[in-house]
């Protein structure tokens, strides 16, 4: 039995070494959307948006892993409504680098 624990718990520990560090930079234009990074992953990465104020936000989300060509990323939001934003890529992501711009949407 204490063989399986320590396994069990060596697995868990190395399960968190395998998250990915994120750098999120938001800019907002009159509306109140709340971003949270997710990984999902070696290689794919999530964030959600939360359109937290009365109107509808357009948002451009941009996935940047390395020197590679970025990810880019459109999501409407209505007022209250929730989005996930996803990107995955060919190679293992040692850093996620995550730009989120979203403005009032006129719709």
């Amino acid at each position: 039995m204490y063989p399986k624990i320590l396994i069990l718990s060596a697995v868990l520990a190395c399960s968190q070494s395998w998250a990915f560090p994120f750098e999120v930079e938001e800019k907002m234009q009159d509306v109140a959307v709340t971003v949270e990074p997710l990984d999902l992953g070696d290689n794919t990465a999530a964030v959600v948006l939360y359109n937290q104020g009365a109107r509808s936000a357009q948002c451009s989300v941009r996935f940047r892993s390395g020197p590679g060509v970025p990810v880019r990323r459109n999501a409407r939001l209505a007022a209250g409504q929730k989005s996930h934003v996803t990107a995955g890529f060919n190679h293992e992501v040692i850093r996620m680098r995550v730009s989120v711009q979203c403005k009032a949407s006129g719709k």
